[in-house]
């Protein structure tokens, strides 16, 4: 099943969760509304919407209500939200193929924009009638991992001895955290079982997961073609997962050495290509390979006790997207 043919099958869920969001965003001030649609129309893949109903539906039987679509609406308002803030934190020019509005109106209005898509998220989760309170707290719970997960990505960037604990840390933070508040919600919208809000939780978790070490080994295998050159991260001192993998199989005199050129990089940029052929040539791409694909598996298990039906069988497409996606 095609990424594509999921969306299909969401039919007018989806395409209602995108009217909840213009009508959100929607402003009187000239200049809001067309940065808004400028963002809007490059919408990316929308798999955290994706999630919320996939899920509202397989735990329901194949409905949705219309709390799920005013939550599938927050998370992808919450999603923008935190890139138009990455954008200024990076130094973004571009996303999604197009200019930043970092780069188009300055860092000042980024920020105010991200502001103004995070309070539209928090509106329509006030919105939502099932449980808005246990809604609200999941919602607080991923805005403050995302934060943490920064942050914690900053201080370690600065030391260079980020280990496999700190790192599924940050990007279970920086990640997996709002697939699974995109998946908890959805099931709150429908009003799951604890059991089956465990099941599509642990899932998310687990394809959050999976997702972000897929984007990390993009870093080492950049192209054109995808969209993004090799070593953005690496330039940046974030030690990831094929580098740790890479460091793994390495003595430890080889490690501790590869990780002082990492500290430095910022001051020898040349060192990026020393670096990268250190993860290819101890097979750092492999080892983050499997890590993925065991992400990937504990997803799909998780959803053992979600009774047989379309949308579990999108779920199941889902994680096996994310793992063998190429951009």
């Amino acid at each position: 099943m095609l990424y594509k043919k999921i969306k299909d099958i969401l039919g007018d869920d989806l395409e209602k969760v995108g009217q909840i969001m213009r009508r959100s965003l929607g402003s009187d001030i000239g200049l809001l509304n067309s940065t808004n649609e400028a963002v809007l129309s490059h919408s990316g893949k929308q798999l955290r919407p994706i999630l919320t109903i996939l899920v509202a539906r397989a735990c329901s039987g194949g409905s949705s209500t219309s709390d799920t679509l005013k939550c599938a609406a927050a998370v992808e308002l919450l999603h923008n939200a935190t890139l138009l803030h990455d954008d200024v934190a990076d130094n973004s020019s571009v996303r999604r193929g197009a200019p930043t509005v970092m780069s188009l109106l300055g860092p000042s209005a980024a920020v105010l924009l991200g502001d103004y898509w995070l309070i539209k998220c928090i509106d329509n989760i006030l919105a939502v009638d099932r449980e808005p309170m246990m809604v609200v707290r999941t919602v607080a719970k991923t805005l403050s991992d995302l934060a943490e997960g920064e942050l914690l990505q900053l201080e370690k960037a600065s030391s260079c001895d980020t280990d496999f604990s700190d790192y599924k840390r940050i990007i279970y933070s920086k990640t997996a955290s709002l697939f699974e508040a995109s998946a908890v919600c959805g099931a709150i919208s429908v009003d799951a079982s604890d059991v089956l809000t465990q099941a599509v939780k642990t899932y998310a978790c687990n394809l959050g997961m999976a997702f972000q070490v897929k984007d990390d080994i993009f870093d080492y295998l950049g192209s054109d073609s995808l969209g993004k050159p090799v070593g953005v991260d690496l330039k940046e001192q974030k030690i990831t997962m094929p580098l740790l993998g890479a460091l793994d199989a390495a003595t430890a005199d080889e490690a501790a050495r590869i990780r002082a050129l990492v500290k430095t990089i910022s001051e020898h940029p040349e060192n990026a290509a020393e670096v990268v052929a250190f993860v290819k040539s101890y097979n750092g791409i492999q080892a983050a390979t499997g890590v993925l694909n065991g992400f990937i598996a504990a997803a799909v298990s998780a959803l053992a006790p979600i009774p047989d039906c379309i949308e579990k069988e999108c779920l199941v497409e889902l994680a096996r997207f994310v793992g063998e996606r190429n951009k």
